[in-house]
């Protein structure tokens, strides 16, 4: 019988040990538990603000709706440059004595070209009795029309200020 006492206390003390290990097992899992509750009820949220889950979805939705207007203003943007390009932006004006016997510059040439060095340029020549005024057309940097030296200068500056 002696023997029968010695695996009768194995018995319980293996028994006890056991139990006490469910016993923590129990506790962290009641503890893990909770935490997954309080985790949980955060992401359910309270009040107006909604739930967590519900808020992401709505800011997905903005950022959508955001990306959609960024992509037209994208196109938007590309059809103004294009429009700008073609606009007269890029001029420069050459003042000159137009005679040898009147001074102050009086005369001058201007070019007016877009982006293409395409546009006009306009001409005054300025005498002691009369004014004339000349037009002429330009493509790409050069006229069909004979430019004087100052007219090909205008043309050269307004040219550079379409290559910046």
């Amino acid at each position: 019988m002696h023997l029968d006492q010695n695996v009768s206390d194995t018995l319980a003390v293996v028994g006890v040990v056991v139990a006490v290990l469910a016993l923590l097992l129990a506790v962290a899992a009641w503890a893990r538990l909770r935490r997954l509750r309080r985790d949980y009820s955060v992401l359910q949220g309270e009040g107006e603000a909604g739930s967590f889950v519900e808020a992401v979805a709505r800011k997905t939705a903005e950022v959508e709706a955001l990306r959609r207007e960024v992509g037209s203003l994208g196109s938007r943007l590309e059809r103004t440059r294009a429009d700008v390009a073609d606009a007269i932006r890029h001029v420069a004006v050459v003042r000159f004595d137009a005679f040898g016997d009147m001074g102050g510059r009086m005369s001058f040439a201007v070019a007016l070209l877009d982006d293409a060095g395409d546009g006009l340029v306009v001409t005054s020549i300025n005498g002691r009795s009369e004014t004339r005024t000349y037009a002429k057309g330009v493509k790409a940097g050069v006229s069909d029309a004979t430019l004087s030296p100052e007219e090909e200068q205008a043309v050269g500056h307004a040219m550079k200020g379409a290559a910046r």
